[in-house]
């Protein structure tokens, strides 16, 4: 019996060791690392901005213990607390090789702007900016800096705005593929490139258009802040590509020196004893959270596609972003049925999705708004088709001049696959029962008449349904709705014209747009209600275990006396006393 009891110890002990010990070691490696540092009293931030950027942090707790600056969302509240804080004299950015996207690029060059005004000074280092992405976007970061630098010998290439698209109808008819797609309408052009083999005119109309806004929207912003005449400084641009030092002599730039000379630089201007600290310990080194018990307005973060059902962490070391319309419907019903809540900013960046899983959404919008609530959404670089059904019935909408939004549209269909693979000698076959509709998704065989004409009923369905919200919403005429809708894509600025949005700004001018609506006065904090499962449930939900079972792994690894177990536990009863496993996570945003 003694031997038995030996063995199942040490079976008991390799289970916990292969399925909490090394999640734990890299979760611990990754809370050791961001470990909050002291912070100098003359400090100059340095925020690297080369890497890859999302709008907001991950939501799954196990990626993002801590946020750090690979969100939009936590450079600019890190920011905000950085104009208070007196410690902090200055800012050092490093700027991108490629362009970002340009409603991020605005967000941030907002914080900035307002950086710079607290008295701040803002020096951004370019190591060259190449033809990647919207460059203008990254030119339009360094011109919002009090001085802009380059490394010696980099080279300036903005000198325009371009985009690519594939088109694959000839391949498909010569290899015998059948693309099969319905839109609604001519400009809901997301499948055009299985459909055609050139841009349709409404879609390069509708490129032309949204390219153009944002590419004038980035030079009007650069020339403003480098207080230059936009004519001549796009003229000077689009002359290029041009190398450091002769930008610097066509006033481009403000100074030529590696990194290192523009970092003394700042730090002779923060003052004596001025030490730079990294953006991201900065970032860790946040207030503590709030408990939730003052009345605030709720911060509630979507990014990503749509899609019906919850997040179930499938892979809980992974930070990949999806809007699941349960999670994010009860995040908004919670903050809809809080007393202490006041208003309701919804942060918005997706491209759109599911039509089901944004009306669920938006009918937790409607139930908020009709419990007292003002909900404004905030939209970063996209709030378009299904981004846009749920913003459609908010209290008010802020987009950035450059937000995608709009594409008030819908598009379906299949690829009947079975000619092409018939010239290969595979043949497809399909055997049903009931109806002919059952069998219109197969892929062995294109739509019949009837099939096609019941498809595309049901898309005329979703697409008025979509119109009716969008003209319900706005408080717009329907017959103005489907003129301006056909799935057309417009920027925010553009939106403002037609009745799509109702101010052209950042985060924070939503965040005091919710603050008028509900008539506060003074001082309220802002408290992140943004969907998570919390550490715990995510562990529970990765292993597949119960949460009697998850409990005993994690105790076990605890009394085995490994220090990083013990950190990941003290995190998980930290967040359950935060009300993580409830499914939010709180922490404060202090505004004005």
């Amino acid at each position: 019996m003694k031997q038995f009891l030996i063995t199942m110890a040490g079976v008991f002990a390799g289970l916990v060791v292969f399925l909490i010990g090394v999640p734990v070691v890299l979760v611990g490696m990754a809370l050791a690392a961001a470990a909050p540092q002291p912070v100098p009293a003359n400090t100059v931030l340095e925020l690297d901005l080369r890497g890859s950027l999302s709008d907001q942090s991950p939501n799954n707790p196990l990626w993002g213990l801590g946020r750090n600056s690979t969100s939009v969302m936590a450079i600019i509240e890190t920011l905000r607390r950085a104009e208070r804080d007196d410690r902090i004299k200055g800012l050092l950015v490093r700027l991108p090789e490629r362009g970002l996207e340009p409603g991020m690029a605005d967000e941030i060059r907002q914080g900035f702007s307002r950086f710079r005004a607290a008295g701040k000074p803002v020096y951004a280092h370019s190591q060259g900016v190449y033809p990647a992405g919207v460059v203008t976007t990254t030119y339009m970061l360094g011109a919002a800096a009090d001085e802009f630098w380059m490394q010696p010998g980099a080279s300036l290439q903005v000198t325009g705005v371009a985009t690519e698209d594939l088109f694959l109808r000839r391949f498909f008819d010569k290899y015998g593929v059948v693309p099969q797609y319905e839109q609604r309408q001519e400009y809901k052009n997301a499948v055009n490139g299985f459909l055609f083999s050139d841009y349709t005119p409404p879609h390069r109309e509708a490129t032309v258009s949204w390219l153009s806004s944002v590419y004038e929207s980035n030079l009007t912003a650069a020339a403003t802040d480098r207080k230059a005449e936009p004519a001549a400084l796009r003229a000077a641009l689009e002359a290029g590509p041009h190398g450091a030092e002769e930008a610097l002599t066509l006033k481009l730039i403000d100074k030529v020196g590696q990194v290192r000379e523009a970092e003394e630089a700042l730090l002779a201007k923060a003052g004596a004893g001025a030490k730079t600290v990294d953006f991201d310990d900065y970032v860790d080194a946040r207030p503590e959270t709030d408990r939730g018990l003052t009345d605030a307005i709720a911060l509630i973060e979507a990014e990503g596609p749509i899609v019906t059902g919850e997040d179930r962490g499938a892979n809980p070391f992974t930070g990949g972003s999806a809007i699941y319309s349960d999670d994010l419907a009860k995040a908004i019903l919670r903050a809809a049925r809080s007393d202490k809540i006041k208003a309701i900013v919804l942060r918005v960046n997706s491209p759109g999705g599911s039509d089901t899983a944004s009306e669920q959404i938006l009918d937790a919008v409607r139930f908020a708004k009709a419990k007292g609530k003002p909900v404004v959404v905030s939209m970063s670089t996209y709030g378009a088709s299904g981004g846009y059904w749920i913003a459609s019935e908010a209290s008010a909408i802020v987009a950035q001049p450059t937000t995608l939004t709009g594409s008030i549209g819908v598009y379906g269909g299949k690829f009947a696959l079975g000619p092409a693979l018939a010239r290969y000698g595979v043949d497809m076959r399909q055997i049903g029962v009931g109806g002919d509709y059952a069998g219109a998704f197969g892929m062995g065989q294109p739509f019949t008449n009837a099939q096609r004409e019941a498809f595309g009923g049901w898309m005329d369905r979703i697409y008025a349904n979509f119109l009716g919200r969008v003209a319900a919403g706005r408080k717009l005429p329907p017959e103005q709705v489907a003129e301006i809708a056909k799935g057309r894509v417009w920027t925010g600025a553009q939106a403002k014209g037609i009745g799509l949005v109702d101010e052209v700004g950042g985060f924070y001018q939503a965040v005091a747009r919710a603050k008028a609506l509900a008539k506060i006065e003074g001082e309220i904090p802002l408290r992140r209600m943004t969907p998570s499962s919390g550490a715990f449930d995510t562990l529970r939900k990765a292993l597949g275990v119960s949460g009697s079972s998850a409990r005993t792994l994690m105790a076990a690894a605890w009394i085995f006396g490994d220090p990083r177990a013990q950190a990941v536990i003290d995190e998980v009863a930290a967040a359950r006393l935060r009300g993580e496993g409830q499914g939010m996570v709180l922490a404060p945003t202090p505004f004005r």
